[in-house]
């Protein structure tokens, strides 16, 4: 999806109002409705936004820290936050930290973002490599984000659905790399591309994730790869250098693509991980539908309505 400009906000965010005041009325006829914002107060409140993010600490140039087992080249045009900023940032569009993240490089603005943490599951054998079954992991993923969804009604989310591969699972030998990109779509008709990458390690896994619109994703990707080429471990984590003794995973790649410790441990991180994620789709306008799917959330309510005189 293209990125609206302020009018074309301005128009849907209207509209999108409109529709949540007939819910509103039926529930509470008497509740007082907002008044309808201009064009110059959306651009007035994106701009609070942009401010705020601003203060959650950036770093745009040099190397940036990934935990301490890793770096990356922060590219001309991006900056770096460490683990708070993380936080601060996924908080900021509705989402719940796992506590785990360890940076996030964006774009300035409200760019897409490439989210770092790392698994440490201990070393994680390749022998699957040639064994990953694309059809059967896409029904794992579909089958368990259906379920996930379950999570997200009991705290007024709407659903989220896996519609497809945007890129098959696949490994890459020599970098030991392992990626796959999902299609992820909302019930108002938006969609996003979750695309994964996991980079083997000697002591666990580095999970990076590039969340995009769809008609982002093959401008995007070549960036992302440069990313991806210069992201090093420091010297005694690289996959290389396993050693007999060390810690080994108890799941392979197959699991990696399936989730992981997630699926290794019973748990719903994965679904909730790609339900949060899937929320900021970091363009405005699906943050809006989601804020009012759920009934005007508090991010809504502060960027985009004011209160009747």
């Amino acid at each position: 999806m293209k990125k609206p400009n302020s009018r074309a906000l301005a128009g849907l965010l209207l509209g999108l109002i409109s529709l949540s005041l007939i819910s509103a009325q039926e529930v509470a006829p008497s509740a007082p409705a907002p008044t309808k914002p201009t064009e110059e107060e959306i651009a007035s409140r994106r701009k609070a936004m942009l401010d705020q993010i601003e203060t959650f600490g950036w770093a745009r140039e040099g190397k940036a820290k990934i935990g301490s087992m890793a770096e990356v080249s922060i590219p001309k045009g991006w900056r770096f936050t460490a683990t708070k900023g993380t936080g601060d940032m996924l908080k900021m569009f509705d989402n719940i930290p796992s506590g785990e993240e360890l940076g996030l490089l964006t774009t300035e603005g409200m760019g897409p973002w490439v989210i770092f943490q790392f698994n440490e599951t201990g070393y994680v054998k390749d022998d699957e490599k040639n064994d990953l079954n694309a059809d059967e992991l896409l029904k794992g993923h579909q089958e368990g984000q259906e379920a996930s969804n379950e999570y997200r009604k009991e705290r007024g989310l709407g659903a989220l659905h896996v519609l497809g591969w945007a890129l098959p699972p696949r490994f890459n030998d020599q970098t030991k790399n392992l990626e796959w990109a999902l299609r992820i779509g909302s019930e108002d008709g938006g969609e996003s591309i979750n695309y994964n990458t996991r980079l083997l390690g000697r002591s666990g896994v580095m999970e990076i994730e590039l969340v995009c619109a769809p008609d982002e994703m093959q401008t995007l990707l070549p960036q992302y790869q440069a990313i991806m080429a210069d992201f090093q471990y420091l010297t005694g984590n690289t996959y290389a250098e396993y050693r007999e003794g060390d810690k080994v995973a108890k799941y392979g790649l197959t699991a990696l693509v399936a989730g992981g410790a997630a699926v290794a441990a019973g748990k719903m991180g994965l679904f909730a991980k790609l339900g949060g994620l899937i929320a900021k789709l970091g363009k405005g306008v699906i943050v809006v539908i989601v804020a009012i799917g759920a009934g005007l959330k508090s991010l809504f309510t502060k960027l985009f309505c004011t209160k009747e005189p």
